[in-house]
């Protein structure tokens, strides 16, 4: 083999030789190469563009094939790419830009189980041929809401895209301006509406609706549909009036109209058992008369993200067959996620296995204990302080729960927030009347000796 001129990198093919045996596993033929002739292209280029003393430079194949190799590595790790592992100190139960709900343990086992083997997602097992997707998870919400049929989709916003879709093309839909709302990341219900091919027909008042002023676009046929959309990330308060939703329900069927009532966050047990006020429930919706109920899996109910819809089976079956609910639908590892988290809910553990609930029902006397542990671990840097916890998620607006936690003392606030965010692991946290707090009601209590070393780390002394 000629050798390599020193200005000159080595040929792509000695690189992938040299690649080659440093692998410790084999590699498609194609990946290699082009990768090679990547790392080999800009080493001529680095050369080409350098002083006249770096000419002399040229890295030789073992080099470059190492620059190959650690490639091919990342490439291995492309999926953690924005995917850091963080711990939520920031008292938000449902953080959206830390994921929303923590999986419940026995739903991250089930979503692995489903991808990691074939199953038997759409065929009949006694006849062997096509049959309805899985549909463990729908069969959970009709038993734990009452309802005659469920569905699930791939959001909450998808499922009251499709509900709304019952209208049919250029069929009204009533809704209160009170609850035009913005459920977030810009996606307002004027504009779902809209893109549903309705036509949106605004009733009452911003702070005040009764259930009489849907009366009029109901008797005209104006309205086929009405569409509730509950409040779930603001309240209002002062001179307000909010429709019955029973005297909705039975003024809208008696004109042949549909009522759908989008909870959003949707909660499947009682908030005011753990001291937040009462959320209503899906099956108090249906009870109250509406036809179809939407609401999330990935908010209060605690578990992967999917729009869970509920209520008359002619029209979920109506749903079911709709072209756009293919284009909604979940796949198989999220399905097998949302059933075991209703599962949990079924089987009377939700509140002690489903992490949102076990955040939301922690006593503060229980957060106190472990303040007081860290405390003693972190000795003066620390002191422990009294907080209010936020549900967030769009979630109960306004409502917050009594917590404890740590307030970290240091020169700059926003520095050391930054060194914990950066840390190892990353620790989101919150500035409170200038100071640094750890909300230990969204810890995880198996992470405290975690929080302790990153803290530790931010403040200088890794002890």
């Amino acid at each position: 083999m000629a050798a390599q001129r020193p200005d000159r990198p080595p040929a792509v093919e000695t690189v992938l030789v040299a690649v080659r045996a440093a692998l410790q596993e084999p590699r498609e033929h194609a990946v290699l190469a082009a990768m090679a002739r990547a790392v080999v292209a800009e080493e001529r280029a680095r050369l080409r563009d350098g002083q006249p003393a770096a000419r002399d430079a040229a890295r030789d194949a073992a080099t470059l094939a190492a620059d190959v190799v650690r490639r091919l590595e990342a490439a291995d790790r492309a999926w953690t790419a924005g995917l850091t592992p963080a711990i939520n100190a920031t008292g938000v139960v449902i953080h959206t830009n830390l994921g929303r709900a923590a999986w419940p343990r026995a739903a991250i086992e089930a979503a692995g189980a489903a991808a990691a083997d074939p199953l038997l997602l759409e065929l009949d097992r006694a006849t062997g041929r096509r049959g309805h997707r899985y549909r463990a998870a729908e069969e959970l919400l009709v038993r734990l809401t009452g309802a005659e049929d469920a569905l699930v989709t791939n959001n909450n916003a998808a499922a009251v895209a499709l509900a709304v879709g019952l209208a049919g093309r250029g069929g009204g839909v009533a809704v209160s301006r009170g609850e035009l709302v913005e459920i977030g990341g810009g996606v307002r219900i004027p504009e779902i509406v809209r893109r549903a091919g309705a036509r949106l027909v605004e009733v009452g008042t911003t702070n005040r609706t009764r259930a009489v002023d849907f009366e009029a676009p109901l008797t005209d046929g104006r309205a086929r549909l009405v569409l509730r959309v509950h409040r779930s990330n603001f309240r209002q308060e002062g001179f307000t009036e909010d429709p019955d939703p029973v005297a909705v329900a039975e003024l809208a069927h008696a004109h042949g109209a549909l009522v759908v009532d989008d909870l959003g966050g949707g909660a499947l047990l009682d908030t005011a058992t753990v001291g937040l006020a009462h959320e209503p429930q899906p099956s108090e919706r249906l009870a109250a008369g509406a036809d179809l109920v939407t609401f999330s899996g990935d908010k209060l109910v605690g578990g992967p993200q999917a729009g869970l819809v509920v209520g008359r089976a002619d029209l979920v079956a109506r749903l079911r067959r709709d072209p756009l609910a293919r284009a909604m639908r979940p796949d198989k590892a999220t399905l097998a996620g949302v059933a075991a988290t209703l599962g949990l809910y079924v089987s009377g553990r939700a509140m002690a296995d489903v992490p949102v609930w076990r955040m939301l029902a922690t006593s503060v006397d229980a957060l106190r204990e472990r303040a007081e542990a860290l405390a003693r671990a972190l000795g003066e840097a620390v002191a422990i302080v009294d907080l209010r916890s936020t549900i967030g998620g769009g979630s109960l607006p306004g409502e917050t729960l009594p917590s404890v936690g740590l307030a970290l003392r240091a020169r700059s606030a926003d520095r050391l927030l930054g060194r914990l965010r950066t840390g190892e692991p990353a620790v989101v946290a919150r500035i409170e009347d200038g100071v640094v707090v750890l909300d230990l009601r969204t810890v995880d209590q198996a992470r405290d000796a975690d929080l302790a070393a990153a803290v530790r780390s931010a403040l200088g002394n890794p002890r």
